[in-house]
């Protein structure tokens, strides 16, 4: 029996992070969430999702500085980072350096999102 794939979604943004969840629950996977990047570094270490799906700009610790940190525990780990904003080109480099699956821009609709997970999950 096949078990379902498990994708972490990370978002300070509640609403958006609630709708996310829900479609990506529509397609048959099982979603954890967390809103900044301590929580999902935390939640990463203790699930180890198929796939992150994480935003950028985050308080507390953003996307770049949690894809850094997951990365260092588990080189394998499947992310995508969301931004609505510029980035910091550096930071984007080294991520891409360390095999950064992509990085999708607010907003996204759902054909996006959905090309991104079964691309990726």
């Amino acid at each position: 029996m096949s078990q379902k794939k498990t994708i972490l979604l990370v978002d300070d943004d509640i609403d958006l992070l609630e709708n996310t969840s829900y479609m990506v629950k529509s397609m048959g996977y099982d979603v954890v969430t967390a809103e900044d990047g301590l929580d999902a570094v935390s939640k990463y270490k203790e699930i180890s999702p198929n796939l992150t799906i994480m935003d950028i700009k985050m308080p507390k610790m953003d996307g770049f500085d949690a894809f850094f940190k997951i990365k260092q525990f588990d080189p394998d780990a499947n992310v995508v980072l969301i931004t609505a904003f510029s980035m910091d080109e550096k930071k984007h480099l080294k991520a891409k350096s360390m095999f950064l699956l992509g990085t999708i821009h607010k907003p996204y609709s759902f054909e996006q999102l959905e090309e991104i997970v079964l691309k990726y999950a």
